[in-house]
């Protein structure tokens, strides 16, 4: 990350239920005019969204109550 000693290094996730929840989600996440730092009256994102690492991944493993 070359973090320098002022930043934080924040980890997070997000869960969705499938693949069609999680792009429906997304879509309309995206289309939301608030999330648009650029707009008027929206404040600045708190981090440089440049450095932000993000993926999706397949779950291999599925743990079953007996």
């Amino acid at each position: 990350m070359q973090a320098t000693p002022e930043e934080t290094v924040a980890f997070s996730w997000v869960e969705w239920p499938d693949k069609a929840t999680r792009d429906a989600g997304m879509k309309k996440m995206m289309e939301d005019p608030r999330m648009d730092p650029s707009a008027p009256g929206n404040p600045p994102m708190p981090f440089d969204g440049k450095r932000m690492i993000f993926g999706g991944f397949a779950q291999v493993v599925e743990v079953k109550k007996d």
